[in-house]
C-alpha cells in the first residue's frame, strides 16, 4: 500500500485539504446537517456549532467537567437543528440550535440514584427530528427507548424563548420551561414463558406465529450458551452473561406495505416503524411508530407487529437510503437483503469466498442515468459493501429476476496496519467510497474496476487522529469530508508550541480527478415517490412479476441447497461411523 501510495503521488493522484482550522481541546465527534449548512462538535467542554461554509463559531454550549463523546445533528426547520449527544458519564441530552443560540430541551437520562443508574450506549435521531432511539444499559440489562419529541411544541417555544430574550435583555433559556419528550415504545429482549410456544397446527394465529419465531429464537440463545460454557471457562462464561445484549435499530420510511402507510403520504420523510435486532438474534423484528404512540399499559412489552426470520445468527445489518431493502449479514457467510414492498427476501447469497465473519454490510450509493422518472423498480439491482473482520471486502450486486454476482474488492490483508476501520459509502461520487485503515491511510476507491481513485493527504505536519475510531463528518451538499489531524510530534519544534488538534477539509467538488465521478443525487422525496404508497393488487403483480423473473436463480439456488444438504448428510455419516469405530 506504501509504494502503490508514492506510485501515486509520483503521478499526480493525490488530494491534499483545501483549508485548515483549529478545533477546540479534545474534538471528540462531528456531525453535519442535512442541508449541509452547520457542523456540530462534541468536545471536552461542551457543544459547539460551526457554519459550515465559513468555519465561523455560531453558537457554544459550555460546562465544565462535560466532554460529550457522541453527537447526531438533523434540522427540523428552517432555522432550527436537533443535536442528540452523549457524553462520557452515558448521559445523553437532546439541544435545539436555532438564531444563533444552543438550548438544552432534555436531559434524557437523569442520574437520580447512582446506584440505578442507566447508561445510554447509543442515540440516534430520525431525519427530521420527530422520533430519536436510544440503547441503554443497567446492572447487566439493556433495553432501547424510541421517543416521539413534541417537535412542532418545541419550535414554538424557541420562538417564544427569543423574543422574550430580545424583549428583556436576558440570557436564553432564563425561566424557560421546555416540553418533555415522551417515550413512544420500550423494547427489551424478549423472554418467553416456557409452553408458550406455537407446538402445532391447531388455534394457528398471526401472534402464535410471531410467539413460535421468538420462541425459537429464545431457544437458540440457550443453546449458544450452553455451547460456550462447554468451551469457555466459568469466570469466562459469567462475564460473558453478565453483559447486556445490545441492538441495533433503523428508522423506516412509508414503502406502501404496512398500515400506517397510507397516512405517511402527505408526510413522506416521516418514519412509519423502527426494526431492531438483538445481539445472537436470528429474527429482524418491526415495530409500527404510529401504533407505539397509543397509550398501553406500562408493564407490557409490545410485540412485534412483523417478524423476518433468518436461517443463522445476525451480525450486521444496514439499510437502504430509501430504506425500501434491509441487508443482514448472517453467520456461515449468508448475506440477506429483505424487499420491504413485498415483505419478502430479495436475494439470499452464500458467499463461499469469504474467509472470516462479516463485520459490516452498507449499501453503496448508485444513482441511475435515466431521468424517467416511470421508471418501474423491477428491474432495479442493490448494491451492497460486505466488510468481513479478516478485512477482506467484497462487493454483492443483486436484484429481483437478475442473477446475483458477487466480486471481491479487496483482499484480505497481511499487515494488520491495513485493516480498514471506515469503509463509507459517498453519495455523491459515482461507484466510489472512501476507505481509512489502522495505519491511517485514506483513499477513494472505485467499487467497478477496483483501482483506487486518489490518495487523501494530511499536511506533512499532521496525521489523521485515532485512525482506529476517526472523527469524521461527510457534507453531501457541499461535497466536501471534515477530519480531525494531530500534530506530528515529529515535526514539533519546541515545547511549547500549540500541539491542538486541527480539522482538515477536503473539498472533492473542486478536485479535477474526481469531477468525471461526481454526481447529483436525486432527493429522497422523488426517490420515495417511485418506490411507495402502490395499491395491493399492484404489489401482488408486482411480486408475481418478480418470481417469474427470478425463476432460473431460485432454481439455481434450490439445487445448490439441495447439494449443501447431501454433503452435510455425508459428512454427518461419515462422523458417526468413525464414533461407531472407536
Amino acid at each position: 500500500m506504501e509504494e502503490a501510495c508514492k506510485a501515486e503521488k509520483s503521478r499526480g493522484k493525490t488530494l491534499e485539504p483545501s483549508s485548515v482550522t483549529q478545533l477546540p481541546e479534545s474534538t471528540n465527534c462531528l456531525a453535519c446537517s442535512e442541508d449541509g449548512r452547520y457542523l456540530g462538535l462534541g468536545h471536552s467542554q461542551g457543544l459547539s456549532v460551526w457554519r459550515a461554509s465559513s468555519l465561523i463559531h455560531a453558537a457554544d454550549w459550555l460546562e465544565d467537567g462535560l466532554e460529550i463523546t457522541s453527537i447526531q445533528m438533523t434540522r427540523v426547520a428552517e432555522t432550527a437543528y436537533l443535536l442528540a449527544t452523549i457524553d462520557d458519564m452515558g448521559v445523553a441530552r437532546v439541544f435545539a440550535y436555532h438564531c444563533d443560540s444552543i438550548h438544552l430541551l432534555s436531559v434524557v437520562n437523569v442520574m437520580e440514584d447512582i446506584n440505578k443508574r442507566s447508561i445510554c450506549l447509543t442515540f440516534e435521531l430520525s431525519q427530521g427530528g420527530h422520533y430519536g432511539a436510544a440503547l441503554f444499559s443497567c446492572n447487566g440489562a439493556g433495553w432501547l427507548e424510541v421517543y416521539h419529541f413534541p417537535s412542532e411544541t418545541w419550535l414554538k417555544e424557541l420562538e417564544m424563548a427569543v423574543s422574550k430574550t430580545q424583549e428583556a435583555n436576558s440570557s436564553p433559556d432564563v425561566g424557560v420551561k421546555w416540553s418533555p419528550l415522551s417515550a413512544a415504545t420500550i423494547i427489551k429482549p424478549h423472554k418467553i414463558p416456557a409452553g408458550t410456544a406455537l407446538e402445532g397446527p391447531e388455534k394457528v394465529q398471526t401472534t402464535d406465529f410471531l410467539i413460535h419465531y421468538l420462541a425459537v429464537d429464545v431457544d437458540n440463545m440457550s443453546r449458544q450458551r450452553e455451547e460456550q460454557s462447554l468451551n469457555t471457562d466459568e469466570e469466562k462464561t459469567k462475564e460473558r452473561n453478565e453483559c447486556p445484549r445490545r441492538c441495533t435499530q433503523h428508522f423506516l420510511l412509508p414503502c406502501g406495505q404496512f398500515p400506517g402507510d397510507i397516512k405517511a403520504k402527505t408526510q413522506p420523510e416521516l418514519p412509519v416503524a423502527v426494526c431492531v435486532w438483538w445481539s445472537g438474534s436470528h429474527n429482524l423484528l418491526h415495530y409500527l411508530l404510529q401504533k407505539a404512540q397509543k397509550k398501553k399499559p406500562a408493564d407490557v412489552e409490545p410485540l412485534p407487529d412483523v417478524v423476518w426470520p433468518n436461517a443463522k445468527e445476525i451480525l450486521c445489518s444496514a439499510v437502504s437510503r430509501c430504506t425500501r431493502y434491509i441487508a443482514l449479514g448472517l453467520n456461515n457467510a449468508l448475506l440477506c437483503v429483505w424487499d420491504r414492498q413485498s415483505g419478502s427476501p430479495l436475494s439470499v447469497i452464500l458467499m463461499l469466498a469469504t474467509d472470516s465473519a462479516f463485520f459490516r454490510v452498507q449499501f453503496v450509493d448508485y444513482w441511475p442515468v435515466s431521468t424517467d422518472a416511470s421508471q418501474t423498480s423491477t428491474a432495479a439491482e442493490v448494491h451492497v459493501l460486505v466488510v468481513c473482520k479478516s478485512g477482506a471486502i467484497h462487493t454483492v450486486t443483486t436484484g429481483r429476476g437478475t442473477q446475483s454476482c458477487t466480486m471481491l474488492l479487496s483482499e484480505r490483508p497481511k499487515d494488520s496496519g491495513d485493516l480498514p476501520t471506515i469503509t463509507a459509502s459517498v453519495p455523491f461520487l459515482r461507484n466510489l467510497f472512501l476507505e481509512m485503515q489502522r495505519n491511517g491511510k485514506m483513499f477513494l476507491q472505485d467499487v467497478i474496476n477496483k483501482n483506487i481513485v486518489c490518495f487523501l493527504i494530511p499536511p506533512k505536519t499532521h496525521l489523521l487522529a485515532t485512525p482506529c475510531n476517526p472523527v469524521y463528518a461527510l457534507n453531501i451538499k457541499q461535497q466536501t469530508l471534515y477530519i480531525r489531524g494531530d500534530l506530528d510530534l515529529s515535526y514539533r519544534t519546541s515545547s511549547n508550541e500549540d500541539s491542538q488538534s486541527q480539522l482538515l477539509i477536503f473539498h472533492f467538488g473542486e478536485s479535477d480527478i474526481l469531477k468525471q465521478y461526481i454526481v447529483s443525487p436525486p432527493e429522497s422525496s422523488r426517490q420515495q415517490k417511485t418506490l411507495s404508497f402502490v395499491t395491493l393488487e399492484e404489489n401482488c403483480n408486482l411480486y408475481l412479476q418478480q418470481r417469474a423473473l427470478s425463476v432460473d436463480e431460485r432454481n439455481k439456488a434450490i439445487t445448490q441447497t439441495w447439494k449443501q444438504l447431501e454433503e452435510a448428510a455425508m459428512m454427518e455419516q461419515q462422523r458417526h461411523s468413525r464414533a461407531a469405530a472407536s
